[in-house]
């Protein structure tokens, strides 16, 4: 399979995401997202705008995720397809760790979904949606 210039270029928006995370730098990690962006939590919050995705970040990196590592590749690992030359889905299994080891912690696996769109020559994250791995038999 050929990769695109688009693809890679999307692929290293997520792997910048996930980089941002991993230093618990929430300015460059609301920075990959549009202004009007929607950001939806596991759980279901809706953090709407770069600016509250930013914001909800600087206090989960100082508090409860501080010093949390992503698990997985992000940007390389990624199903990526293009709805239009402008407009990219990707979805991403991965996890973290809060005590920041290189591998998920239990009930930490995730799969997210995210909407990305090329504004002005830029890849940036216009939605992103969050949703903890379970067995629903359990």
């Amino acid at each position: 399979m050929t990769t695109t210039t688009a693809e890679a270029d999307v692929r290293a928006v997520l792997g910048r995401l996930a980089q941002a995370w991993n230093d618990g730098d929430a300015t460059a990690y609301g920075q990959l997202f549009t202004e009007d962006a929607d950001y939806i939590t596991f759980f279901g919050l809706n953090m709407p705008g770069r600016e509250a995705i930013e914001g909800g970040h600087r206090a989960l990196f100082e508090g409860p995720l501080k010093g949390s590592k992503l698990t997985g590749q992000l940007g390389e690992s990624a199903k990526v397809r293009f709805i239009r030359p402008d407009v990219a889905v990707a979805v991403v299994g991965g996890g973290s760790s809060l005590s920041g080891a290189g591998t998920t912690d239990a009930g930490r696996e995730s799969t997210v979904g995210f909407v990305l769109v090329r504004e002005d020559g830029e890849w940036l994250i216009t939605a992103f949606q969050n949703t903890r791995v379970s067995d629903p038999r359990a």
